[in-house]
């Protein structure tokens, strides 16, 4: 399992620690990374996700999953994310074609 945000694409990144007396030493920043459990509204059930808690912040300011996943790019997510994103608008879809095909026969 990579160290890689399933929604924001954020990954381990690399530098120098640097000391007091200007010694660099080689080292790894890893990301804050949590496993969470998020509810979808549209879907109607939970997912879990290996999210940073930075990710997680933003997704708790844009609404909740399902509008995280609708704003996001697919290039960041991962591939289990695009699918649920995919899934997402398709529900969105079906579920503003359904108030204007019931208003049709009456």
């Amino acid at each position: 399992m990579s160290r890689r945000c399933e929604l924001t694409g954020i990954a381990v990144q690399s530098g120098n620690k640097v000391s007091h007396s200007n010694r660099k030493t080689r080292t790894r920043f890893l990301p804050n990374l949590v496993q969470v459990t998020l509810t979808s509204d549209l879907l109607e059930r939970s997912v879990r996700l290996r999210v940073t808690a930075a990710a997680l912040r933003s997704v708790e300011h844009r609404g909740g999953l399902d509008d995280f996943l609708v704003k996001a790019h697919e290039s960041e997510l991962s591939q289990d994310a695009v699918k649920l994103k995919r899934e997402i608008t398709k529900k969105r879809a079906e579920a503003k074609a359904e108030p204007t095909a019931a208003a049709a026969p009456a």
